[in-house]
């Protein structure tokens, strides 16, 4: 009698518990979507220039703004550890980068804008699952091309830029769906200056703050939330 007790009441209590869509990983492939926030940085590499006016200028980027970004997600299922992610997006922002004359009190202003198409591929490591939560490791490359048109501006950035990626994020099984935050951070590697300024042609003086810089490197920090 006490046997039966105990067993009614254990099976009363994984009841309580009870795993939202159990073999969802067990399928080849997923599809999804996610929505999120970044923010964008350039690190800047001075190389000392002087002017023929004795003025020597400095660049850095004081704040940071907020981006939103849109993504697709297809996730390859390879093993019972690791997954396959490619997640195509657009993601939208914007760089205020300020620049100081530090020979004078002068100091010149820009907001880069930016509309980037992302191909991000990641292999993502999961630990074993918990209930219904499956926190895991992710890491990677993320090609990006900036669709906005840029003519004319101080410091004019190139179209193409190439990230390495590492990141963490948890599955939270729903009774639908995943829900899967993720926080994510890209570092690039290329120099994303445009030092070849033909469109200033007409106003020379404004090559000075490309001439100030040996190359710039951008990074992001990205939080997105995934529907699967």
């Amino acid at each position: 009698m006490a046997a039966g007790v105990a067993v009614a009441a254990e099976a009363q209590q994984l009841n309580d518990k009870l795993m939202n869509r159990p073999y969802a990983d067990l399928r080849k492939w997923h599809l999804g979507f996610g929505v999120g926030l970044h923010v964008q940085d350039l690190q800047f590499t001075h190389n000392g220039f002087v002017t023929e006016d004795g003025e020597t200028w400095f660049m850095d980027q004081p704040d940071f703004s907020p981006g939103f970004c849109v993504n697709g997600l297809f996730d390859l299922r390879l093993n019972s550890y690791f997954n396959l992610r490619v997640t195509p997006g657009m993601y939208f922002g914007n760089r205020m980068v300020r620049m100081v004359n530090t020979s004078g009190d002068n100091t010149e202003k820009q907001n880069i804008k930016s509309a980037f198409v992302v191909l991000p591929v990641d292999l993502k490591y999961s630990a074993l699952r918990y209930r219904n939560a499956r926190p895991y490791l992710v890491g990677g490359v993320m090609p990006a091309f900036d669709v906005t048109k840029k003519r004319n501006e101080i410091l004019k950035l190139n179209p193409t830029d190439f990230y390495l990626t590492i990141g963490l994020g948890c599955d939270f099984y729903l009774p639908y769906f995943k829900l899967i935050p993720e926080l994510k951070f890209c570092f690039g590697l290329t120099d994303v200056i445009s030092h070849d300024r033909p469109d200033l042609a007409d106003d020379p003086t404004k090559l000075k703050f490309t001439q100030s810089l040996k190359k710039a490197t951008s990074s992001m920090v990205v939080l997105t939330f995934y529907f699967e």
